[in-house]
């Protein structure tokens, strides 16, 4: 199957949980949409950065929000190595010796929570890393090569759900995409907003991690998505000054006091 229709397909089948819930696409409805797809039990979210505190953002049962909780309080587990390494963790069972070595508490506390096995996906947007998928399961099980890859497809799709939130100072999410879920060719839309951080970077004079921030606040604040305040930061249209204030030409934010 081709990147393309895998994509599309993720796209239809979360979309397609949203309108169960009669609501715009959000996290939750990957989550969902990956239960329903994969041979796993439930899917947790959890927000993470190297420079904030770290939190669940959501979870389709008890057992998953249980295994965000623990691996945060606990700083070990699959979420966190995949968040530090940058790379998926595939853990198809907690009983393996090896791993119970790696992880002597979380591992403990996870079987007895009810969870066999997990594996835990990186959202990604170029340098920068907002949070971890996990999936669960109360038995142990592999993931088969189609089975990953539409994992990856499912982490991918959570990434620029997460990244078009708006999400308030508690973790909810404040607002979703557009109603139909439908999205820009994926590709370019990471592209565009890792150049713009990039750009933002040089021209704050700050790290990766908090020209996003200012990404992000801004288009908080102009109630625009984040694909769209990011293609106008690499055309040149916005420009973002040092002292928090925005100065463009176009710039809504200008007349604010």
């Amino acid at each position: 199957m081709t990147t393309g229709n895998r994509s599309a397909r993720i796209r239809s089948q979360v979309a397609r949980q949203a309108a169960l819930r009669g609501a715009r696409v959000g996290v939750v409805d990957v989550c969902a949409a990956a239960v329903a797809a994969l041979p796993v039990g439930g899917a947790g979210v959890s927000a993470m950065s190297r420079h904030a505190a770290s939190h669940p953002l959501c979870s389709t049962d008890d057992i998953s929000e249980r295994l965000e909780e623990l691996q945060l309080m606990l700083g070990e587990g699959p979420c966190v190595d995949a968040f530090a390494q940058g790379t998926a963790v595939l853990t198809p069972d907690l009983l393996t010796r090896r791993l119970q070595d790696c992880w002597p508490v979380f591992s403990d506390a996870a079987l007895e929570a009810g969870v066999r096995a997990v594996f835990a996906l990186p959202l990604q947007v170029g340098a920068i890393s907002p949070g971890v998928l996990d999936l669960y399961s109360s038995v142990p099980v592999e993931l088969n090569a189609e089975e990953l890859a539409d994992a990856l497809a499912f982490a991918d799709f959570t990434t620029l759900v997460l990244l078009d939130a708006q999400i308030d100072e508690s973790g909810d999410r404040a607002a979703d995409l557009s109603g139909d879920g439908r999205r820009e060719d994926l590709g370019r839309y990471r592209a565009e907003i890792d150049q713009a951080t990039g750009i933002l970077t040089v021209q704050l004079g700050v790290g990766i991690d908090a020209a996003f921030v200012r990404l992000r606040a801004h288009a908080y604040a102009t109630g625009l998505r984040l694909a769209e305040v990011a293609a106008d930061v690499v055309a040149h249209r916005l420009r973002l000054s040092p002292d928090a204030n925005t100065r463009s030409g176009e710039d809504p934010c200008d007349d604010e006091e």
